[in-house]
């Protein structure tokens, strides 16, 4: 039986990891005190196996060592040149800090987000979307209330379950997390909002738990854009009051201007000049009305503008779908936000791989045939331009080989 036509030299998990700059994660871990008291497992070891098993969707540790026993040659090459135990990974999941992780994963965002960035000569990529960012948070349910606070309680046994809720903020034409933060469940979402970092021109969409007059009124004044859903509750002065109509007659838009008032603790009073644009979904059947600072865009550009959003909740979904966040490899928040970490790394990681092929995949199955090819010696950009190849090969072959003659005496 011939070899596959996308064979090479080393497996595709080896081209995974040339992505990453091996003395660079040495550096990270020295200077956060990830190397004192180690002898070999280091955090290139560290990294690599626990990016196989993040990336193999394994559930436990005992499922992780025993597949490092059955691809011992292979994982050799790449840096693991011994046995390794489940108390070996245990133990380092649980004392090297998560911060070289994340700093790990900040080196490659800063490495690649240029080349995961859409390009803006496109036409039909508005002006805005290089400026716009996206501020959401997601809970990853735990199995424990005791290491990070839950919210909620079931609704039969009444217990609270754990849960880490992951802040984050991506760019609108990256599409991979730029700033991230980790607290329990219980913890709101607002202090990840920071005019202070923000520069004139940025825009911000987000959903209406991030709604605060003093930080909105600190955007205001920075320059910044703020584009958010509209509570109900909220209370203003109108001050004008417009309806844009279809030739047909019906509202397409409703625009009002409006000033909120807020009393401070100090005795202070702020008042917010906004904008609120009101439009209609066809699909929910029911008028969204969206709050925002901005005088000039159209309402249109509003609208487009807040249904950018929907990026952070498909890369949430993205993740959780095609990588082992119900299982985790340890019972300590150490471990639980090292596998997290690990899980953005790996994440980040295919994002690139996807983006440097010519062939459309969907990140579903681009990840699920990684999974299955990982430890396969195939070209990663044969096989995925072309998966059909070999195939064809084979196909063409049986085509051209001469018919069998009938047995005879």
């Amino acid at each position: 039986m011939g070899k596959s036509t996308h064979f090479t030299g080393q497996p595709l998990y080896g081209q995974v990891i040339k992505l990453l700059d091996r003395s660079k994660i040495l550096q990270i871990s020295r200077e956060n005190d990830g190397e004192r008291h180690t002898k070999r497992f280091d955090i290139w070891v560290h990294l690599v196996v626990m990016l196989y098993a993040v990336i193999m969707r394994f559930d436990s540790l005992r499922e992780i060592t025993v597949s490092l026993l059955a691809e011992a040659r292979k994982l050799n090459h790449l840096g693991v040149t011994f046995k390794i135990g489940r108390s070996t990974l245990a133990d380092a999941n649980r004392r090297r800090p998560e911060r070289i992780f994340e700093g790990i994963y900040r080196h490659l965002y800063a490495t690649y987000r240029h080349f995961l960035s859409s390009d803006s000569r496109n036409r039909k990529t508005p002006k805005w979307m290089k400026r716009l960012q996206i501020i959401d948070s997601t809970t990853i349910t735990l199995f424990s209330n005791l290491i990070f606070k839950g919210v909620g309680r079931h609704p039969k046994t009444g217990k609270k379950k754990g849960g880490i809720k992951v802040h984050t903020v991506i760019h609108a034409n990256e599409g991979v997390p730029s700033d991230m933060k980790f607290t329990s469940a219980a913890t709101n979402g607002s202090f990840m909002l920071k005019p202070a970092t923000l520069n004139k021109g940025d825009i911000m969409a987000m959903d209406r738990a991030y709604i605060d007059y003093e930080k909105f009124e600190q955007l205001t004044e920075r320059g910044v854009v703020y584009v958010t859903k509209m509570k109900k509750s909220l209370k203003y002065e109108l001050l004008e009051d417009t309806a844009c109509q279809t030739p047909n007659g019906l509202m397409e838009a409703r625009v009002q201007l409006v000033i909120f008032t807020k009393q401070l603790k100090d005795g202070g009073i702020i008042q917010h000049r906004a904008r609120i644009v009101t439009y209609v979904d066809e699909e929910k059947r029911r008028l969204i009305p969206l709050l925002t600072n901005d005088m000039d865009f159209d309402p249109e550009e509003i609208v487009a503008i807040y249904r950018q959003r929907w990026q952070i909740e498909l890369l949430f979904k993205q993740m959780k779908q095609n990588f082992p966040l119900k299982y985790f490899y340890g019972e300590s928040a150490n471990a639980i936000k090292i596998q997290i970490w690990v899980t953005l790394i790996a994440n980040l990681l295919l994002m690139v791989m996807q983006k440097g092929l010519k062939r459309q995949w969907s990140f579903s199955g681009l990840a699920t045939m990684v999974r299955i090819t990982l430890m396969y010696y195939v070209d990663f950009y044969s096989l995925f331009n072309n998966p059909e190849k070999d195939w064809n090969s084979i196909l063409k072959t049986a085509s051209e080989k001469p018919p069998e003659l009938p047995f005879s005496y």
